[in-house]
């Protein structure tokens, strides 16, 4: 919704959602918890990259979780991006297919 955007931005201006080795988590406030309808995630890959506050990003991964689910959906992106493997295959995809069966983990609860 634009609630959550709006608060996605909010959260942003407060701290930066830059989570090192290339990863940007944005996601809402607190506030806007309730506007959440079902536990989502999207992903972007820039290939080159972008500046994030100062930060060089290739991926960045916008969550929603309804609840508490945005816990489980960081502590899932967190273990992917932990490995510098890991986002080595992330960013050799070629199709969106593949980037997204490389992330099925990550989606899968």
């Amino acid at each position: 919704t634009g609630a959550y955007y709006d608060a996605m931005q909010q959260r942003e201006e407060t701290v930066s959602t830059y989570m090192g080795n290339e990863l940007a988590i944005p996601h809402g406030t607190n506030e806007t918890k309730e506007t959440i309808l079902d536990s989502a995630l999207s992903v972007v890959r820039y290939d080159g990259g972008v500046d994030w506050d100062g930060n060089p990003v290739t991926f960045v991964v916008g969550i929603a979780g309804k609840g508490d689910e945005h816990l489980e959906i960081l502590s899932q992106i967190a273990l992917v991006f932990s490995d510098e493997d890991e986002v080595a295959k992330l960013k050799q995809a070629q199709t969106p297919e593949e980037l997204y069966t490389l992330l099925s983990t990550v989606n899968a609860s």
